[in-house]
């Protein structure tokens, strides 16, 4: 029992002792000068850079966020006028890196706050804050995705142009379990369509309805690896149609490019129940909206399962056999051609 008492009291002094330190260097910085708080941004850079988030929690006793709020109200008042911004920002990199990797929400919130107030604060350093949150689009945590992807969204309409390399990690995120998270990224997919990269990204987006690792390996239909390309094999076939039913214009172009085969393909994927029901609703937008795609999705399903089609497409699933998902699985429907010479000449 007293090897226990002394283990607890040891463990409490170091909490003290860190308690304390954080406090003295919290009231440093509120009395700080202009220099004085360069000084401790400094030597918080030379100490901490490279560290982990949980290492860095420990260095500030779980009170990082108190710090990086201190930062953030900094940058307000000063960031017209560029006072250390270069040093802020190079203390934010070290703490943005929380906002994917902490345990706090706090800590996560803080930081997203700060991200923005930087984006809408000083256009020398935008280009900066979006960065970072790009980069940071390659951490997994579903809690801090969710955060990113939004925080992202709000960056992303003050820059304007995005990144050309952001249409592969966010429609990664289309395969995350947590609903909210692919609802993020699809919000940032559907602002994304009126920028630069709306070709790459409706391109990725039909490629995903079929998965070339599954036609590559079959036996991955079997395996539990596959759910996460099922998942976002649903969720592309979902952000699709809220697409096109939001852009004539978009509409057309996935035609061209190809969606309707790809659709079909989906939904014969028996392996995954919502995967044919979304893909089933998609394709009953294009099937309503060109009768040319109404003559070809009939021909490829037979009359039959066209019916059945047309009658609930969204339960569609759950009246198809085996031998009608083959065929839906096998289809060679290409009217890309003839929808383009079609609509060159009316």
């Amino acid at each position: 029992m007293g090897g226990v008492k002394v283990t607890l009291n040891m463990s409490s002094s170091r909490e003290k002792a860190a308690s304390s330190r954080v406090l003295h260097f919290l009231c440093e910085w509120d009395r700080g000068s202009k220099s004085t708080r360069t000084r401790m941004l400094q030597k918080f850079l030379q100490e901490n850079s490279g560290k982990t988030c949980p290492e860095l929690e420990l260095e500030f006793n779980q009170a990082s966020s108190l710090f990086l709020t201190r930062i953030t109200t900094w940058i307000r008042l000063t960031y017209m006028f560029s006072t250390c911004l270069h040093l802020q920002l190079r203390a934010l990199g070290v703490v943005a890196e929380c906002m994917v990797k902490s345990d706090s929400v706090e800590t996560q919130n803080t930081a997203s706050r700060l991200l923005q107030s930087l984006a809408h604060g000083n256009p020398t350093y935008q280009q900066h804050v979006y960065n970072t949150l790009v980069s940071l689009l390659t951490h997994n945590s579903p809690t801090t995705t969710q955060l990113t992807l939004h925080t992202l969204h709000t960056v992303q309409v003050v820059v304007k142009t995005p990144h050309p390399a952001i249409v592969k990690p966010l429609v990664n995120f289309l395969s995350s379990f947590q609903l909210e998270v692919q609802y993020e990224a699809i919000e940032l997919i559907r602002y994304l369509q009126q920028t630069e990269v709306r070709d790459d990204l409706l391109s990725a987006l039909i490629a995903l309805l079929k998965p070339t690792k599954v036609l590559q390996d079959p036996v991955m239909e079997r395996m539990n690896d596959s759910l996460p390309i099922f998942i976002q094999q649903a969720a592309a076939a979902k952000a699709l149609r809220i697409l096109a039913m939001e852009s004539h214009e978009t509409s057309e172009e996935l035609v061209r490019l190809g969606i309707v085969h790809h659709l079909l393909y989906a939904m014969g994927n028996q392996e995954h129940a919502d995967a044919q029901r979304q893909a089933s609703l998609t394709l009953v937008h294009f099937v309503r909206s060109y009768p040319l795609v109404e003559k070809h999705v009939c021909r490829a399903m037979g009359p039959a399962l066209f019916h059945l089609f047309m009658h609930d497409a969204e339960l569609l699933y759950m009246n198809m056999d085996g031998v009608q998902a083959d065929i839906l699985l096998s289809n060679k429907v290409d009217l890309s051609k003839e929808f383009e010479e079609q609509n060159t000449n009316s």
